[in-house]
C-alpha cells in the first residue's frame, strides 16, 4: 500500500528556482516562516479550498494558508459566516480560528517570484496534491481558486481542462467530486469588483448546499 506524503518538507528541494526565492526572502526574513506551507483545517474535511501558491507576505511568512495577506481577509470571514469556520481570524497563525469540515491548501506549496509559479513548478509539486486529496477520506466538494488552481486540480485527478469549464461560478462533477471554481480573492480581484464578497459567499453557500444534497 502506497504511504501517502500530502505534505511536503518545510524546506522542500524539488524546484530550484523557488528554493533560490526561498533563501533570498530568509536572507532578509530570517523571522518568516519561509518554506512549503503546510495545508490547514480538518483532516476529516468534506469541502477542500484549493489555492494557487503562498504569498511571499502571507504563507511564506506566516506559515498557515492565505494568513497574513489581502486575500485571507476575505476567504477567512466567508468560511466563517458560511458555518466552515469558528472563532476569530487576526491574520496570525495562532489566532485560534479553527476550520471545520474544511481544509485549505494549495497547488504549489513554495512561494513563487511576482506570485507566479511555472508550469514545472506546478507539475513537480503536483504529487503531494494527488496524496493531500487521497488523505482526505470524506472528501465531497472541491473550491478552486481561480483557474490555474482550478487546471492543477483537473490535472490532479488525470482529467483535461476542458473537463471544468472557466469562469466564476462553474460546478462540475469531476472523478468523485464535485468542484466549483471562483475567481481568486485577491485584492486586485476585489478592488475592481471583479469579484465582490457576496459572489465569493455565493461559491461557498453552494458548496454548503452540495454536502447537504449528498448527506
Amino acid at each position: 500500500m502506497k504511504t501517502l506524503i500530502p505534505e511536503p518538507p518545510a524546506k522542500c528541494p524539488l524546484c530550484p528556482r523557488l528554493v533560490e526565492y526561498r533563501a533570498g526572502n530568509e536572507a532578509q526574513n530570517p523571522d518568516w516562516f519561509n518554506g512549503a506551507a503546510p495545508s490547514f483545517g480538518d483532516p476529516e474535511a468534506r469541502l477542500l479550498v484549493v489555492g494557487l501558491a503562498p504569498g511571499r507576505t502571507g504563507a511564506n511568512r506566516t506559515g498557515r494558508p492565505f494568513t497574513g495577506d489581502h486575500a485571507g481577509w476575505l476567504l477567512y470571514e466567508t468560511l466563517i459566516k458560511t458555518g466552515f469556520a469558528r472563532g476569530r481570524y487576526d491574520a496570525r497563525p495562532d489566532d485560534g480560528l479553527e476550520l471545520i469540515d474544511c481544509m485549505i491548501t494549495n497547488a504549489v506549496r513554495c512561494a513563487p517570484p511576482g506570485n507566479k509559479p511555472l508550469p514545472i513548478e506546478e507539475k513537480t509539486c503536483r504529487p503531494f496534491l494527488i496524496d493531500r486529496l487521497a488523505a482526505l477520506p470524506r472528501l465531497q466538494v472541491i473550491v478552486t481558486l481561480g483557474d490555474v488552481s482550478r487546471r492543477n486540480v483537473l490535472k490532479t485527478l488525470g482529467l483535461p481542462a476542458s473537463a471544468a469549464p472557466a469562469g466564476h461560478g462553474v460546478e462540475a462533477e469531476v472523478g468523485p467530486y464535485r468542484l466549483i471554481n471562483s475567481y481568486h480573492c485577491s485584492r486586485l480581484n476585489t478592488n475592481t469588483g471583479r469579484l465582490t464578497p457576496a459572489m465569493f459567499e455565493d461559491v461557498f453557500k453552494r458548496a454548503r448546499q452540495a454536502l447537504a444534497v449528498t448527506n
